[in-house]
This record gives structure tokens, C-alpha cells and sequence, in this order.
């Protein structure tokens, strides 16, 4: 596969980026209620904001060092994908009712060129898989390769005071216990959300998968 390059950024000049050939069905991603989203050709810079409270229109930042955080999450770089193990996870966050935006390139150092086997291609939420093994993979790595926080108490910049609680559900069942080690299986629909506490959650239970995924 290619794994996306990022141009150098100058006043001029936006960033690029190359086509990304692996997984190529990964452009066209559908919804919880199988409405599909127009397909992405091209790569694009992350889809960040400069953090702070979560929006639909918007994100919490990638750290652009992914290098670093992937490291924090202990997971090595590699100089290609590894399909010996490939299956695929689908995150949505949710914060007071208002969807966060899951950024593109998180576990890919564009200007490297290397990539871990957990890792995004777009912002669709899909979460590819792509091992040369089959060891467990945690949604905790996940949120440190992004750069986000991840914890009873803590999810992105958003703490969880008395009157906030998270709820991890999966397909459709709320996970129990440390959120961060929930290890991700083949087409989970993960919902991270936090709200207030008399609030019951209504989450998707299911994600429909583009077909190849």
C-alpha cells in the first residue's frame, strides 16, 4: 500500500497528499443507518480542531506526532500495512449529544511514511486493523496514538465531574470496567459517550460496513 505523504506546508501551499491504495473501499464509508457517505478519493490533512468542547462540524486534535504517541500506546511503526490479521472496528464519540470527529491518519507519520497495524485512513470512524499477528488491540491504544486522554475519569479534554458519567456500549451493550482495555473485535460498533448522569444513552447498536471491509 501507499501510506499517505504530507507536503510541506507553505503560505502558498496546502497540503497533499498520495492515494491511498490499501483498503481502497475504505473511501466510501456507511452510516448506523446504512445511508453511505460520499466516497473520499484523495488524502487530506487530519480533521482537527484546536480542541476544546467537541462539535459535529469538528474534532479533537490528532497529536501530529504520531510517531511519538504511537509509542506511548506500544505500538511499533511499520514501513507498510501487514495483512496477516485484517478485520475492521467502527468508533463513534458522543459528548453532550454532539458527535466528535474521529481524525484521519491517526497511527500513519505521513512524513515517515510508516504506519501501526491500528490505525484510520479517513474520518469515517472505521478503525483498521492491520497485523502481522494476532495480539489484542485496545481502544486505550487507540485514543494515545490519537492524542486524546481515555479513562474513568477523563475522555479527550472533556473531565468527567459529578454531574458527567461515561458509557462505553458495544453493539448495542454497555462494557464494564476500565474502558481503555476493551480489545477491539472484528466489525464492533464502539460507541464512546459521555453525558449527564439521568441521562440514558441512545446509541447506534450497529454500522454498516462498506462491502470489502
Amino acid at each position: 500500500m501507499s501510506i499517505p505523504k504530507r507536503a510541506a506546508l507553505g503560505l502558498a501551499a496546502a497540503a497533499t497528499a498520495l492515494i491511498m491504495t490499501a483498503c481502497s473501499s475504505n473511501g466510501s464509508s456507511g452510516s448506523a443507518n446504512g445511508s453511505p457517505a460520499a466516497p473520499s478519493t484523495t488524502a487530506a490533512t487530519a480533521a482537527t480542531s484546536t480542541g476544546g468542547a467537541p462539535s459535529s462540524a469538528g474534532g479533537w486534535a490528532r497529536n501530529p506526532d504520531q510517531t511519538s504517541t504511537a509509542l506511548k500506546a506500544g505500538l511499533p511503526m511499520l514501513g507498510s500495512e501487514m495483512l496477516q490479521v485484517h478485520y475492521h472496528a467502527h468508533l463513534d464519540v458522543i459528548v453532550d449529544g454532539q458527535p466528535v470527529t474521529v481524525p484521519q491518519y491517526v497511527g500513519i507519520d505521513e512524513n515517515a511514511q510508516t504506519i501501526t497495524a491500528l490505525h484510520t485512513h479517513d474520518t469515517s470512524g472505521v478503525v483498521h486493523i492491520e497485523s502481522g499477528k494476532d495480539v489484542p488491540f485496545k481502544l486505550g491504544q487507540f485514543f494515545t496514538e490519537w492524542g486524546q486522554p481515555m479513562s474513568a475519569t477523563q475522555v479527550g479534554p472533556v473531565a468527567l465531574g459529578t454531574d458527567k458519567a461515561l458509557h462505553v456500549i458495544v453493539n448495542g451493550k454497555e462494557v464494564a470496567g476500565d474502558p481503555a482495555q476493551y480489545v477491539l473485535k472484528a466489525h464492533d460498533e464502539i460507541v464512546v459517550w459521555v453525558g449527564a448522569k439521568d441521562q440514558t444513552p441512545q446509541v447506534p447498536a450497529s454500522y454498516n460496513f462498506p462491502a470489502g471491509l
